[in-house]
């Protein structure tokens, strides 16, 4: 992996962020070293409330010693992709917490976002053609955590014979290096978003020891 100059780069993440996990593929996909610091999202260190005092929430990047709120960064950037592909494929999280008709309402959204996301895809190997773009990643999060959601849910939200683009670029995606080195195992996963659909999406329970890097 190559160097920023002499610059210092940390990134205040939690393991089980997909939004955490997209800004580690950018910065390993151009080559940037950096320093992880595993932070406990329900007791939140000092470190992270004076880097991220507005929001409070990982991630944060680090640079020389003045903190980037990312997640600001990503709100900016990401707002024309979520017009451009429809409902925001995140909200699915929601099933891990609703029941009845609410839930029955997010999956059908869930679904109309993965109809426009195949057509869109068109059996391209990427969003963008034959190379990772922004697209990718905005969406790569789906290709480890919407199976996830899925199982701790019991609801079904992806079909891959009705989706057969969206199949083969996430065979595609998590085949990438710096995907693949990266993936939390999936049972830990399972495990965590259980914790939290039955403490509530506002008292998530500690995180287990991540992974490492």
């Amino acid at each position: 992996m190559g160097t920023a100059g002499e610059a210092k780069v940390e990134l205040i993440g939690q393991w089980a962020s997909p939004f955490v996990k997209r800004v580690k593929w950018v910065l390993r996909m151009k080559g940037f070293e950096y320093e992880y610091v595993e932070e406990d999202v329900r007791n939140k260190s000092e470190r992270l409330l004076s880097t991220n005092p507005v929001h409070k929430k990982v991630p944060v990047l680090v640079h020389n010693g003045k903190p980037i709120a990312v997640s600001c960064l990503w709100m900016i950037l990401f707002k024309g992709l979520r017009l451009a592909f429809g409902p925001n494929l995140l909200k699915t999280r929601k099933v891990l917490f609703l029941k009845g008709d609410e839930q029955e309402e997010v999956v059908k959204q869930a679904i109309e976002a993965l109809d426009a996301l195949e057509g869109e895809l068109n059996a391209k190997k990427f969003f963008g053609g034959d190379q990772v773009g922004l697209v990718d990643i905005v969406l790569g999060w789906a290709t480890i955590w919407l199976g996830v959601i899925e199982e701790v849910s019991d609801v079904k939200l992806f079909d891959s014979e009705k989706h057969p683009s969206l199949a083969c670029w996430m065979k595609n995606f998590t085949e990438l290096s710096v995907v693949k080195e990266d993936i939390p195992p999936r049972d830990q996963l399972v495990d965590y978003f259980d914790k939290i659909r039955n403490y509530g999406p506002s008292l998530p329970p500690p995180p287990p020891p991540p992974p490492q890097e």
